[in-house]
């Protein structure tokens, strides 16, 4: 029982602390538009978020892979 309550007040914390930092953990990729561009999913305190990428192989223009944090628009303490 004491190992529940310690679990859930650890996620707790981590939801308050993406809630007032505004950063979202990447949950999944797809590519899209002929492999040129790359959609990542990120879970916020708030939602689920999409962001669009410009994608490449060799990483030269735009990125090869998602970001594993990303910083939302929508922050509680602004």
């Amino acid at each position: 029982m004491k190992m529940l309550i310690r679990a859930i007040a650890g996620v707790a914390i981590i939801w308050l602390a993406m809630l007032l930092t505004g950063y979202g953990v990447l949950t999944g990729s797809t590519k899209n538009a002929a492999g040129l561009g790359l959609q990542c999913s990120y879970l916020t305190a708030r939602g689920v978020i999409n962001a669009q990428y410009l994608h490449t192989d060799s990483g030269i223009v735009g990125v090869t892979d998602c970001p594993l944090l990303k910083k939302s628009g929508d922050v509680i303490d602004n």
